[in-house]
């Protein structure tokens, strides 16, 4: 600007062409990048679980579909769309996308909480090809999200109970209290059940195995008393989710039971995911249950259902 007024006032032929240079090079820029940005697309690859508090690697797929212009120093912004309003999931850069090219890159997301969410556009920008300026558009890419809760690998508040149940059907449930053999540890297994005495000697962490385990057939019990603080609950739910992934890892058949909700125990990549997606967008006043109908203990339990 100051150099506008000086050739303006003195009639100077140099600052004259300073003044032209100058603008030519803003022209420039702003030519440059919307040449950049033009024909580019944008896909968003999630895995296929989410996990809350765990870092999981989002892909971004970026096309140029120009055919003689390239992509230069395209910056990527991932936007969330949440209770509290659209988030920045993460940000990732690509140097050079040419035509035709496609490039792929990803960044972290660690998701804070379990539930559902929405992934709702991508903000790409570039500086190119001097830097003056931000050029920048958005590339809606809409896409829901279901964040499953978090895995815990320490111990679990899980455990048994003794006495007769009843299921949902009518039939007697048999608690699995019955020893069976020995096992390794395994993530969400309680530190109460780790034969201490046989893993010295073997210098490997055993626990025992209850009869349920040594059938292949698990149930887990998810409930909150009434009153309980919601962080409670929610600590109630990841150990189920941690039971869940433990014991269909083992090999186990896996079921679910809730106040209100059953899953029958089974196997499979199909039956991880109805447990999960069950966990992961369950209501914590749908695991409150009064007294009378609830079990003896609070919190993860195991048994084996008796045909």
């Amino acid at each position: 600007m100051g150099v506008g007024f000086a050739a303006l006032n003195t009639g100077n032929n140099l600052l004259y062409l300073v003044l032209a240079l100058i603008l030519s090079f803003l022209v420039l820029s702003g030519l440059l990048s919307e040449m950049s940005l033009r024909g580019i697309r944008v896909e968003r690859r999630l895995p296929s679980e989410l996990f809350a508090g765990t870092a999981n690697r989002v892909g971004l797929r970026v096309l140029n579909d120009q055919k003689r212009a390239s992509a230069f120093a395209v910056s990527l912004e991932d936007r969330l769309e949440g209770a509290e309003g659209q988030a920045n999931a993460g940000r990732a850069f690509a140097l050079r996308v040419g035509p035709g090219e496609t490039v792929d890159r990803s960044y972290g997301w660690t998701p804070s909480a379990r539930g559902d969410l929405a992934f709702d556009h991508v903000r790409i920008s570039t500086r190119f090809p001097f830097g003056l300026f931000v050029k920048s558009a958005e590339i809606e890419a809409p896409m829901p999200a279901l964040v499953y809760p978090e895995i815990s690998g320490g111990t679990s508040r899980s455990g048994t109970t003794t006495g007769d149940g009843s299921d949902e059907r009518g039939g007697a449930v048999k608690r699995g209290d019955d020893l069976g053999g020995l096992r390794e540890f395994l993530p969400g297994d309680g530190i109460r059940r780790v034969h201490w005495r046989r893993s010295l000697r073997s210098n490997r962490l055993l626990v025992r195995e209850r009869e349920g385990e040594a059938s292949g057939e698990i149930e887990i019990l998810v409930r909150a008393a009434e009153g309980q603080p919601r962080d409670r609950i929610e600590d109630r739910i990841r150990e189920a989710a941690s039971e869940v992934v433990s014991h269909l890892e083992a090999g186990l058949r896996v079921g679910l039971r809730s106040p209100r909700v059953r899953i029958p125990p089974s196997t499979g990549p199909a039956h991880r995911r109805e447990l999960l997606t069950y966990l992961a967008r369950v209501s914590p006043s749908e695991l409150s249950a009064s007294t009378s109908d609830a079990p003896e203990q609070d919190g993860v339990m195991q048994h084996e259902e008796q045909a």
